[in-house]
């Protein structure tokens, strides 16, 4: 049986991965759809041609990650697809943000997807592909966002290198970096503090965003950064340095 598992599902970039590889894909005999909010993994679902597996999980929860990896050993699909997009952040300074709030985004975006990484890769056969959802907030520290960049930067390594360490086996692994996307996430992300506002004139919408990554995990890249602008934020923070980088943020804060 060849499945592709979808973390996040129940909304934003996780979602319209499901939508849009529902299109396409005839070798697929199950999509596995995880998130926290069942009801929304169930309308998703009767949306879909593909058949659908819903798993009603909390990927920090050790015991239910447990459960799902038996769910695994006694059916041992082939994990044709694994798209780690569920996650979250909130703005804010370190010292004014709720302490449970700040490990809430480490164990969610950096533990709870190694986690899943790890318990899918014996599943997984050659010409299996992973795509793990980064940003661009990982390219360099974001004050005001600090945990949050900080995390993704960790998805954006730990996925660089574990490609390399998968290239032989013929796995692909995929680390998409976009800048802001329209979905749900600003709900939540900022709740206590606003990003700024040059963010907004390069917002992007999901659709671009998953299209691009999808072609880019097909065709093997390392990395996928959607759009000119987020392309060349990336290429600068490579050529400036960082500090010079802080000082300017410092300064569009204050405008």
């Amino acid at each position: 049986m060849n499945v592709i598992i979808i973390t996040g599902a129940s909304s934003g970039m996780g979602r319209e991965f499901a939508c849009q590889l529902d299109q396409g894909l005839r070798s697929i005999d199950e999509f596995w759809l995880i998130a926290r909010r069942g009801e929304r993994l169930k309308i998703l679902s009767e949306g879909l041609r593909h058949k659908t597996r819903i798993f009603a999980m909390d990927l920090t929860d050790s015991v239910q990650l447990d459960t799902f990896q038996r769910t695994l050993e006694r059916e041992r699909p082939v994990i044709r697809m694994l798209i780690n997009s569920s996650g979250y952040g909130v703005m804010g300074n370190v010292a004014d943000l709720e302490t449970d709030e700040q490990l809430g985004m480490i164990d969610l975006n950096c533990r709870a997807l190694t986690h899943m990484t790890r318990i899918c890769l014996p599943f997984m056969r050659r010409r299996s592909r992973i795509i793990q959802l980064a940003s661009s907030a990982a390219f360099l520290p974001q004050p005001g966002f600090a945990v949050y960049a900080a995390g993704k930067s960790y998805v954006l390594s730990f996925s660089r290198a574990l490609g390399e360490e998968l290239r032989e086996k013929g796995i692909f692994v995929t680390a998409v970096c976009p800048g802001p996307v329209r979905t749900e996430f600003f709900e939540r992300a900022e709740r206590k503090a606003s990003t700024l506002a040059i963010k907004k004139y390069v917002m992007a919408d999901a659709k671009d965003v998953v299209r691009n990554a999808l072609i880019a995990s097909a065709r093997r890249r390392s990395v996928a950064v959607y759009s000119l602008p987020i392309q060349a934020f990336g290429l600068l923070t490579k050529l400036c340095p960082h500090s010079l980088i802080l000082m300017i943020t410092r300064f569009l804060k204050r405008m």
